[in-house]
């Protein structure tokens, strides 16, 4: 399988715009594998989207998945 990860604000800078990832099954093994190959995220903030839903806890993707990395962010 392969999987395109989206990084926005400063975990774009550290990674760039889009991750191409293969062979990651759940969002627990796509943390670990993102800290491995940047170990600059593994010090950021951050929350996941797996298909525009935040999720909190260790979820199952698949082929179509889009997954977002979002730093935090506040409003006005």
């Amino acid at each position: 399988m392969s999987l395109r990860v989206i990084l926005f604000g400063k975990l774009a800078d550290i990674a760039g715009n889009s991750v191409p990832l293969s062979d990651v099954s759940d969002t627990d093994n796509l943390v670990k594998m993102l800290h491995k190959n940047y170990p600059a995220l593994a010090d950021a903030k951050y929350i996941i989207a797996v298909d525009k839903q935040v999720i909190k806890e260790n979820t199952i993707l698949n082929s179509n998945s889009v997954v977002a990395l979002l730093p935090p962010f506040s409003g006005g």
